[in-house]
């Protein structure tokens, strides 16, 4: 005999659901530590309500600053007042006369990698382990401001939405603000850190971030002790040396060095200021030192009086190696007139100008580069044609001179009446690896050869002799 089995009724004489066999079991629920979650939700109730002014402040703080009104930022900026400092806002109104200025990259910190660049934020470690105390000693004990300034070229504050650049270029900041927080809380004593991320008057060996370092302290040049203050970076210009079993490489560039003279404080590599070791030798690849002020006036003897009524000079010579200066100084108060590619945009708009000119009975003056036989040939069948005689006037400017010209011109307003921008290094390679040197057998009158001399005022050579690449 089977007995039919049947589930017991459900309270209220309702029926119980049907049990799903492929539905989990839950498990029972666990007890809530209610005290710990109160305590958290007040906290983040209380810190949410906090006003601003009364929270904790971030001992790194960051700004972005700009050359000019015209021109994005491109200096990086940030500043650490230790926790709990009773230092004033902005550590302005305790004036300190000594400045120990550092390098940032192989001066107080290298790769732990090994690496000579990285991305990574934490692939740091100190130059060398005595640091962090010397620089304490330095702030704490020896009463200077310590700062750092670095050029990091490979950052990019506004980039470009069309540039082609690797996304990964565009994204390093904020991995470099890291780094340097991490940097600055280690060292543990006020520091402002200036980071030149432009190709303008920040970058090294340019003044542009000690002036700003003026401004944020509210010092003037007279108040800086000159004597006692210091500039330390790798970037010393020195030569290679062999050192018994060991060797010592070759420095890439004497920007470090160069910055320090254009401020006029005291150099110092890493090894001679951190370990005392005496200086190397070291070289410039272009020296200011031998390009004094001329002391007489002219133009060294070299006379360019009009030929004929009527008369064509070509110059030949690299960007940057004087042409339009000679020509303002020294050839327009003599009537002629000027032609210039940079005005006028094209060759072809230059020989019509030029035709113009002469036709008027105009000398005229073809300030272009010019570099080989077969440009040249042109202005040549352009005199043939009128009729008149041409003369080259080749400026025999080194070509690191030139830079170092362009970069004053580009980067100072007084000496920029033109406005023109800075070139590449691409424009001075090219004219070299065009360049023929001019002869009389081309068809000129004669080849007048023009060597460097600074032309203006003792103010413009102040500006002048300074060291801007």
């Amino acid at each position: 005999m089977v007995l039919n089995k049947t589930s017991p009724p459900s309270p209220a004489g309702k029926k119980r659901p049907a049990p799903d066999q492929d539905r989990a079991i839950s498990p029972p629920p666990l007890k809530r530590k209610t005290g710990t979650q109160t305590a958290i939700s007040k906290s983040a109730v209380a810190n949410f309500f906090t006003p601003t002014s009364q929270k904790p402040k971030e001992p790194t703080t960051w700004a972005e600053r700009s050359p000019d009104d015209d021109t994005p930022a491109t200096l990086l900026v940030a500043k650490y007042t230790p926790p709990n400092s009773d230092i004033s806002e902005g550590d302005a109104e305790v004036k300190r006369h000594k400045i120990a200025a550092f390098d940032l990259d192989s001066t107080l910190i290298t790769t732990a990698s090994g690496k000579r660049f990285t991305d990574d934020p934490a692939d740091w470690k100190w130059w060398h382990h005595s640091i962090p105390a010397r620089l304490r000693q330095l702030h704490n004990e020896e009463q200077y401001r310590v700062v750092i300034f670095t050029n990091q070229g490979g950052l990019v504050l506004h980039p470009d939405a069309k540039s082609k650049a690797p996304k990964s270029a565009k994204n390093r900041v904020p991995a470099f603000k890291q780094k340097c927080n991490a940097v600055l809380s280690q060292l543990g004593i006020p520091t402002t850190l200036y980071a030149a991320t432009g190709k303008d008057n920040y970058r090294k060996p340019r003044t542009g971030m000690w002036s700003e370092m003026k401004q944020d302290y509210k010092l003037s040049e007279s108040d800086i002790d000159h004597d006692s203050s210091v500039f330390v970076g790798d970037a010393g210009g020195r030569t290679a040396e062999v050192k018994g079993p060991g060797s010592a490489s070759k420095d890439f560039s004497c920007s470090d060095r160069n910055l320090a003279h254009n401020i006029g404080i005291k150099y110092q590599t890493p090894e001679e200021f951190f370990w005392g070791e005496k200086p190397r030798n070291f070289v410039r690849e272009f020296d200011v030192a031998n390009f004094p002020f001329p002391e007489q006036e002219g133009d060294g003897g070299i006379l360019l009086d009009k030929v004929g009524a009527t008369d064509i000079l070509l110059f030949v010579g690299p960007p940057g190696s004087g042409k339009s200066t000679f020509y303002w100084k020294s050839l327009k108060p003599l009537g002629y007139e000027r032609v210039n590619q940079d005005v006028l945009k094209s060759k072809d708009k230059c020989l019509k100008a030029a035709a113009n000119f002469l036709e008027e009975g105009d000398s005229v003056v073809v300030d272009n580069t010019n570099p080989d036989a077969e440009t040249r040939a042109q202005w040549i069948a352009l005199a043939r044609k009128h009729s008149v005689p041409i003369r080259c006037v080749w400026f025999k400017t080194p070509l690191q001179l030139c830079e170092h010209n362009d970069a004053v011109r580009s980067l100072n307003k007084k000496l920029n009446p033109e406005g023109r921008q800075v070139l590449p290094k691409l424009a001075f390679n090219g004219f070299a690896s065009r360049f023929k040197e001019p002869k009389p057998e081309e068809g000129f009158r004669d080849v007048i050869p023009v060597h460097f001399k600074f032309r203006g005022t003792r103010e413009e050579h102040g500006i002048w002799a300074r060291y801007w690449l």
